[in-house]
């Protein structure tokens, strides 16, 4: 039987479930129960989450990741290059097997191979970047976050027009990254022997299945039925409706900062069709505080469970950083709309 403290940890770990949980099921109070609950579900967004979740845990287990990043790390000399190589690894791998599962492989690796050769003074940094890295790297594809996957399926953007899309945020936080690296000295390091890998096969597609987020896939289902009843309530549908049209880009990123973009993602499509803004505006509004996204709260636990003590300055140095991309990404879309 679970005690009372293992309940309060395992909500604060699902704390977006449960929200969307409990936001769902009053909103059904205001809308008469019907068979239409399963209509607002967008099957193919769930279906799509799940078998991406899949195969990432396939890829996991098998340790493939692992083994591509230290056949890498053999081949750094400086402390330069080798924050480079950690922060690119997640802009990479967030393309592919989304930002957030990214952050779980890699921020403990980064962490690790910096303790070993003795520059825990990166240790900060190194992870305020990862995290800006995968979120950066998810805008490539639209399967490589979830906010991305709900806007892809709702909105019938193409796959080559969703790069475009986002191409000039893409460039320009790139390069963002690129000068803040380029200021850490090239010191010499050493990565020390790092222990083999060993890959277990015992009930492979038991902890793959084990593996897959399904509280994140409910938080979609009870997102999806939330957004639906909204629409059903005209108080609501006004409301929203003469703050988020024509002002997309806006409502996507201050959303985005107070609900994460996920939940926003899902609010905005709900009343509005103009999808390459919100595409815009949630993209860029990942960035900003930690709730922006969710990828920002898993790097920021993942860091506190290693290195507690750098807490305080994380959120810091996480928060200015930020705040500086998102500013600059901002005036960035302004450029694009002849606005400067």
């Amino acid at each position: 039987m679970k005690s009372n403290a293992d309940i309060f940890d395992f909500f604060k770990k699902e704390i977006v479930f449960f929200i969307s949980l409990i936001l769902a099921i009053f909103s059904c109070f205001f809308v008469k129960p019907s068979i239409e609950y399963l209509n607002y579900i967008n099957w193919d967004t769930i279906i799509l989450l799940f078998v991406i979740m899949v195969v990432v845990e396939v890829l996991k287990n098998l340790a493939i990741f692992e083994i591509l990043v230290r056949k890498l790390l053999k081949r750094i000399s400086n402390a330069r290059l080798l924050v480079l190589a950690l922060v690119f690894i997640c802009f990479f791998s967030s393309i592919f097997i989304t930002n957030d599962v990214s952050l779980i492989i890699f921020v403990p690796f980064a962490i690790l191979a910096l303790k070993k050769v003795n520059r825990t003074d990166l240790i900060i940094l190194t992870v305020c970047l990862q995290t800006i890295a995968a979120n950066v790297g998810c805008m490539v594809l639209p399967i490589g976050a979830p906010h991305n996957i709900v806007l892809y399926t709702v909105s019938g953007i193409g796959f080559l027009s969703f790069l475009f899309l986002l191409m000039p945020y893409i460039a320009v936080s790139v390069i963002f990254m690129a000068v803040i690296i380029f200021f850490i000295k090239s010191e010499p390091v050493q990565l020390p022997k790092i222990n083999k890998i060993e890959v277990d096969k015992d009930n492979f597609i038991k902890r793959v299945f084990f593996g897959v987020d399904y509280y994140l896939l409910l938080t979609f289902i009870a997102l999806f039925i939330l957004i639906g009843n909204l629409e059903r309530i005209s108080f609501f549908t006004m409301f929203f409706k003469s703050f988020i049209l024509g002002n997309e880009v806006i409502c996507g990123i201050i959303a985005s900062q107070f609900i994460s973009n996920v939940p926003a993602a899902m609010l905005l499509t709900g009343f509005s069709s103009n999808y390459e803004a919100i595409v815009i505006g949630i993209n860029i509004g990942g960035f900003g505080t930690l709730i922006a996204s969710m990828a920002n709260l898993i790097s920021y636990k993942l860091l506190v469970d290693e290195c507690e003590e750098f807490k305080t300055k994380y959120l810091i140095v996480f928060t200015v950083l930020n705040l500086s991309l998102l500013f600059i990404l901002f005036g960035v879309y302004l450029i694009n709309k002849g606005i400067f």
